[in-house]
């Protein structure tokens, strides 16, 4: 039985900053920020949006009539949580009008979740295969105001359906991975921004790829030569280029370049968007499906990391027919009819958040989903329509 992503849905925020203007506000040259980090914009969540809010809006839009009812695990996978104790997925539970025997939590291991995510829903479908599972990445990247890894920030979220005989990819079954105890990234449960060693974490991140990729050769007996694509985990567009760049010399020239290639076409949409944190890598699948030269029964390579650490690389296969569900014109239509704001806008947005007592003015909401009031410390959302 072959099970796999059925369907893929994305969302980002309406409003994004330009990431030139970002550098020269910042006093920086804008060819650290474009060429450097590899980044053109950045996604500006509002004061209504969450984790919950931009979860919904992914799902929402894989989510239909015929699929509803057959959901039986729905899983988020987030370090950008709003409770400590109730997860992202039980608000989800009436705003998407799932149905309640279903079960439904929330994974943190920084950007790792959503793969973890995937692994369990691949599990469940292979024991339940008259249900699908719903897995979703949501996250908004916070650093901080003029902080290194301002340039880094970038919010929204990717939604998964699982299912036997699925129309996108079908997971091979097929990986390998480790977990360590590293330092590389945090975020303690008091503060809002995360901390980072920044060149620590990008050294362990191509540890991780290297030490992976030797592992899944030798248990799989494969070579690059095997896979026609590979993607990674992309919180800023030059970082899966650094373990991308460890098989230059190593493999056929040809294919070095074939893959360079295809890279480029997977990380447009980040470029544009910024980091997802977990939903990082499935942006870089989207973005490949959509603007890359995608064939049927193309074998896919990817390669999912998230700080303090675990890696994982598994393997999948592209299905005949996949462009038919995913709506690329609609992707492409959301993205390029953002709205760009100032950075001082920007500065303003970030620096807000709705408190215990507050609610959101419906007129300043142009999302379906949204927080709509904190009453008595406990989140409450709803629905503009």
């Amino acid at each position: 039985m072959d099970v796999g992503i059925d369907r893929l849905g994305f969302y980002t925020p309406k409003k994004y900053i330009d990431i030139v203007e970002l550098a020269q506000a910042r006093d920086v040259d804008p060819n650290k920020f474009t060429i450097g980090i590899g980044q053109s914009k950045q996604a500006v969540p509002d004061i209504y949006q969450d984790a919950v809010t931009m979860a919904a809006e992914a799902a929402n839009r894989v989510l239909d009539d015929d699929n509803r009812n057959e959901i039986g695990l729905v899983i988020v996978g987030t370090e950008s949580s709003v409770d400590e104790s109730k997860a992202t997925s039980a608000f989800l539970m009436d705003l998407l009008d799932l149905p309640e025997d279903v079960r439904a939590f929330e994974i943190k291991e920084a950007c790792y979740g959503a793969t973890a995510g995937l692994q369990m829903a691949y599990n469940f479908v292979a024991m339940n295969p008259d249900k699908k599972a719903l897995v979703i990445a949501s996250d908004i990247a916070r650093y901080g105001i003029k902080t290194p890894g301002e340039v880094t920030q970038g919010a929204g979220a990717v939604a998964m359906i699982v299912s036997q005989d699925p129309h996108i990819l079908k997971l091979d079954n097929k990986s390998v991975y480790m977990s360590r105890n590293v330092g590389d990234f945090w975020r303690p449960t008091f503060s809002k921004t995360a901390f980072a060693r920044g060149k620590f974490s990008n050294e362990i991140y191509v540890e991780f790829f290297t030490t992976l990729w030797k592992k899944f050769q030798a248990k799989y007996n494969v070579t690059a030569a095997d896979f026609d694509t590979m993607l990674f985990h992309i919180p800023y567009t030059k970082m899966g280029m650094k373990a991308l760049r460890t098989l230059e010399g190593q493999i056929p020239d040809d294919k070095y370049a074939e893959l360079v290639d295809h890279y480029q076409k997977s990380i447009e949409f980040s470029r544009n968007v910024g980091n997802l944190y977990t939903g990082s890598l499935y942006l870089g699948l989207i973005s490949y499906l959509v603007n890359g030269d995608a064939k049927a029964n193309d074998n896919l390579m990817l390669f999912s990391y998230g700080s303090g650490a675990v890696g994982e690389i598994y393997s999948a296969k592209i299905v005949a027919g996949f462009d038919k569900y995913i709506d690329s014109d609609f992707i492409k239509k959301e993205l390029n009819n953002r709205k760009k704001i100032s950075v001082a806008d920007y500065e303003s947005i970030f620096s807000k958040e709705l408190e215990n007592g507050d609610t959101t003015a419906l007129s300043t909401v142009h999302d379906k989903f949204y927080l709509s009031e904190i009453k008595e410390n406990e989140r409450l959302y709803k629905l503009t329509n």
